[in-house]
């Protein structure tokens, strides 16, 4: 809500810069994608690799 109420700011103070923001923000959006996807990934292996890690104490603190 906070970012729509800054664009209608701009769009008062400014109309071309607030148009032309309007419409690069798909574009910007559409190639951050594969950055977005990546970090996804590879946090997804950083969680696993932790997983991996931390089994043997999970197991023997259950034993206990």
């Amino acid at each position: 809500m906070m970012t729509f109420v800054l664009w209608l700011l701009l769009f008062v103070v400014c109309w071309p810069i607030a148009l032309l923001a309007l419409l690069l923000y798909p574009i910007v959006w559409l190639l951050l994608l594969p950055f977005r996807l990546v970090g996804i990934a590879v946090g997804g292996v950083f969680e696993f690799l932790h997983a991996l890690l931390t089994l043997p104490a999970r197991a023997l603190r259950r034993l206990a």
